[in-house]
Parts: C-alpha cells; sequence; structure tokens
C-alpha cells in the first residue's frame, strides 16, 4: 500500500501544522501573561525594586553572587540573605545590618571572599536592599534546593 504524497496534501499538512502550533503559541503566552499578572499583582515591582536591580546589574552582580540559583558560584546565593540578617522578623535592624555590612566590606578575612567596597550612597544602600527583600519573598517552590549563605 504505497501512496504518493501530492503537492496538494503536503501543501495542507504545512499549513495545518503551522495553524495548530500558532494557536498553540498563542494559548502558552496568554498563559504566561496571567500568571506572571498573579504574580506581580501579589508581588508589585516599586521604582525602588526597579531602581536596586538597575543597580544589580551595573555593578555585575551576579558576577560572583548568585540570584535564585543563576549566576556565579563564587560568593553566597542571594536569595535568601534577607531572611539572614532577620528582616522576617526585624526589617528595620535588617535594613541597618545589611547597610553595615556593605559599608564593612572587603571585610579582609582571609578564610572569606572578599566583596569590594562600591561606596554607595544612603539612596542606593535603600534600593538595593528593597530588591533584595523583593527577592527575598518571591515563591520558588523550594529552588534552589540548596541554598547556602
Amino acid at each position: 500500500m504505497s501512496e504518493v504524497l501530492t503537492k496538494a496534501a503536503a501543501r495542507n499538512i504545512f499549513f495545518g501544522g503551522t495553524v495548530f502550533f500558532f494557536v498553540v503559541f498563542l494559548a502558552l503566552v496568554a498563559d504566561s501573561v496571567g500568571t506572571v499578572s498573579k504574580i506581580t499583582d501579589k508581588h508589585p515591582i516599586t521604582p525602588s525594586v526597579a531602581a536596586g536591580k538597575r543597580i544589580w546589574e551595573k555593578k555585575a552582580c551576579f558576577d560572583c553572587h548568585t540570584l535564585m540559583g543563576e549566576g556565579a558560584r563564587y560568593a553566597p546565593e542571594l536569595k535568601n540573605v534577607w531572611q539572614r540578617f532577620g528582616g522576617d522578623t526585624d526589617a528595620e535592624g535588617a535594613r541597618a545590618n545589611l547597610k553595615a555590612w556593605f559599608a564593612a566590606q572587603p571585610s579582609h578575612d582571609p578564610a572569606r571572599h572578599q566583596m569590594p567596597q562600591f561606596h554607595f550612597s544612603d539612596q542606593e544602600l535603600e534600593q538595593i536592599i528593597d530588591f533584595l527583600k523583593w527577592n527575598s519573598e518571591i515563591d520558588t517552590q523550594n529552588w534552589p534546593p540548596h541554598i547556602v549563605g
């Protein structure tokens, strides 16, 4: 039973497949937009958070640190830095501790990797801390599995 595929049949398969996968693509995009909308409604990105992300990118923090498992693995993961500095129980204390930590860099501890002193302004520190706090509140469903500070 050897049937020959005609040009018309091949064209119909091509166009039918193209339309089918385009519809699937649109459905996936709509689902993604809906999911992102739900997340940003519960977890809005403020101007301070956006400015903190721009500082993160400008200073290339990802060259040393990971955030949600992405980036270099030279320095600690920063997804949970807000919790490690006590932000869950004392937000103002955590802000003060993070500012002091940034001001104390480099630590000159030979057992640790050294973070450079970036000489951030108070406003930049607030923005970076807001960005780190915002990231700590994202439900990543326990990803990365081994967060080490």
